[in-house]
């Protein structure tokens, strides 16, 4: 059995909190005539899907306004960058012969300008929001493994939200909670994540340690904790 591991993108892998909210705020501002800055908006809107986010705001109109100007909008916002030692850790999973994936609700054509080249070479698969029901539904999960030909035994999920932890139980993967990102610790771990993980730096082959039924040879060192 192959070891794989799966990933959330925003708050696990990229670091898009300030571009997501600054995002929110443009559309407000240019669908209410007035001023809407980060400060205004909800305290959940990054863990809170988009189109209630600006309903909430006053928005009428939310997902016809959004297809026209959300990826300008981000495009343009604070710039996005992968957490440090993402890469290095993406790395040391290929070099431990693990499979890895990335199942998000960003749509396709957007992640060749929000991860670079180098980061999406090292996903053996990537299943994005055009292509499965969105999180906390197992579908994106289910799919990628599909596409691995893996077993959710084999697999853990790191995730930054409720719906990610959800999504991953509703498949029979191991949750894994990224306390960096948008949901925070608390949460993952009210939530049900396995293990609530404290950096980025931490991701790596030892991730693969926490699945449900890992292959012998990777049972022989203890799980990081």
């Amino acid at each position: 059995m192959t070891p794989v591991v799966l990933f959330d993108m925003d708050g696990v892998l990229l670091d898009s909190r300030e571009a997501t909210l600054a995002t929110l705020a443009g559309i407000a501002t240019a669908s209410l005539g007035r001023r809407v800055t980060v400060a205004d908006l909800p305290a959940d809107a990054l863990t809170t899907p988009r189109v209630e986010v600006l309903i909430r705001l006053g928005v009428t109109e939310p997902d016809e306004l959004c297809a026209i100007w959300w990826d300008p909008a981000l495009a343009t916002a604070s710039c996005t960058a992968v957490f440090s030692g993402v890469l290095e850790g993406l790395m040391a999973i290929k070099d431990a012969g693990m499979a890895t994936g990335l199942v998000t609700l960003q749509p396709r054509d957007r992640l060749s300008w929000l991860l670079p080249p180098a980061v999406l070479a090292l996903l053996d698969v990537t299943v994005c929001r055009e292509e499965a029901e969105p999180k906390p539904s197992p579908d994106g999960l289910l799919l990628a493994l599909g596409k691995l030909g893996a077993a959710p035994m084999e697999a853990v999920f790191l995730g930054d939200t409720a719906s990610d932890v959800r999504a991953a139980r509703a498949a029979g993967v191991t949750p894994l909670g990224a306390g960096w990102g948008w949901a925070g610790p608390a949460a993952l771990a009210a939530t049900g994540a396995a293990v609530v993980l404290d950096s980025p730096a931490v991701i790596g082959p030892d991730l693969a340690h926490h699945a449900a039924c890992p292959p012998a040879a990777l049972t022989a060192t203890p799980p990081a904790r």
